[in-house]
């Protein structure tokens, strides 16, 4: 059980442009309020700025369509470009109603148009998700090591809708040095029962827990969550997607 926990926004990050060092732009926006990263703190940075500083940004009206992503741009308010580049970052389609897509993404997730977005980004351009989002959080991890000496859990966070649920939370799509699914399952609770299929999925929680300190509006796109206990781990993301072969819905 944890005692305290606390989130610190990190603001002052401005403007994130491809080819940026993320680490040292949130060094840097630290340093200009006084604070520090701690040992154990728990980083978590939205996709758009990890997408921003990889390059991961598109102009849907330089892509050439295809005729379904032109047929699908018929049905609803996307432009066919758009719509071609989240046929292009998905794995395959689960649901299509008026122009709306439910995709698979090549990295297994479930998302509303494969998560290509258009806010906060300007000029016409939208970002897609990272390549690898693990990968990003093991370098981010790795240089902030490096250059502030401190051992931190990073999480990458993104925005996503809930079946059965109105309104959207930030869920972790990419994770270094922390496990995000602690799993009950074996475990005693207090009035004796063993618990079966009790899995919490920590990395979204504390994904879901930054982000109403970031905003959607506001320009924090980091934060920091200090005070959870954690155990070291090499992980990854991938363990809070459900294996299809369990997976009722699809």
């Amino acid at each position: 059980m944890q005692d305290e926990l606390r989130i610190l926004p990190v603001r002052g990050i401005g403007e994130v442009h491809p080819g940026d060092d993320l680490a040292t732009v949130i060094l840097a926006a630290l340093a200009q309020h006084g604070r520090q990263l701690q040992t154990g703190d728990v980083l978590v940075v939205t996709q758009k700025i990890v997408s921003k500083a990889e390059g991961r940004l598109v102009n849907p009206e330089e892509v050439e369509p295809s005729a379904f992503a032109r047929q699908i741009a018929a049905q609803g308010r996307k432009p066919a470009g758009y719509q071609e580049l989240v046929l292009r970052e998905s794995r395959r389609i689960v649901k299509m109603a008026n122009g709306v897509l439910i995709t698979e993404t090549h990295h297994g997730l479930i998302c509303a148009n494969a998560g290509v977005d258009e806010s906060n980004i300007g000029g016409h351009m939208v970002a897609l998700l990272p390549e690898d989002p693990d990968r990003s959080a093991a370098q981010l991890r790795a240089q902030l090591r490096e250059r502030a000496g401190v051992e931190v859990a990073v999480i990458i966070s993104d925005t996503f809708g809930r079946p059965w649920r109105e309104g959207q939370v930030n869920i972790a799509i990419g994770v270094a040095g922390i496990d995000p699914l602690t799993d009950y399952a074996g475990i005693d609770d207090p009035y004796g029962y063993t618990m079966q299929a009790s899995a919490i999925a920590i990395g979204d929680e504390l994904a879901s827990a930054a982000e109403l300190v970031m905003g959607k509006i506001d320009a924090v796109p980091v934060a920091i969550v200090r005070g959870f206990r954690y155990t070291p781990a090499e992980s990854s993301a991938k363990r809070l997607i459900r294996d299809p072969r369990f997976d009722l819905f699809r």
